[in-house]
């Protein structure tokens, strides 16, 4: 009998941690993916690139409600950028003093000022 509870144990033991084994590979926290990711180097540096060149909002023609959805950008930041359309490029939103430069210095990345055509 003793025997057997011991072989039972060892058994259950085995398809226990093959069961662990499987899910851990499964289920790989956020952070080890990103780190992965991170440790490939360049890769990841020139997806984020295009990726972010994609996403340029251009404050000379986005809506309101593209402009909005800019971090840090809220109903008064786009009314002002707006009104002061056109810009020549984004630094106007410093220099017109139509962002603050901690506003700015956040969404910097995140525009781009396209010349409009006449």
């Amino acid at each position: 009998m003793k025997n057997f509870a011991k072989t039972v144990l060892v058994v259950v033991s085995l398809l226990l941690s093959v069961g662990l084994g499987f899910a851990a590979d499964v289920k790989k926290p956020l952070a080890d993916i990103a780190g992965a990711a991170k440790s490939s180097g360049d890769v990841v540096k020139t997806d984020s690139k295009t990726a972010a060149k994609a996403k340029l909002v251009d404050i000379n023609t986005a809506a309101e409600a593209e402009l909005k959805a800019i971090p840090g950008i809220g109903d008064a930041y786009a009314a002002k950028i707006i009104a002061g359309r056109p810009y020549a490029n984004k630094t106007q939103l410093k220099s017109r003093k139509v962002l603050p430069g901690n506003i700015y210095e956040q969404v910097k990345d995140m525009i781009i000022a396209k010349l409009l055509k006449k």
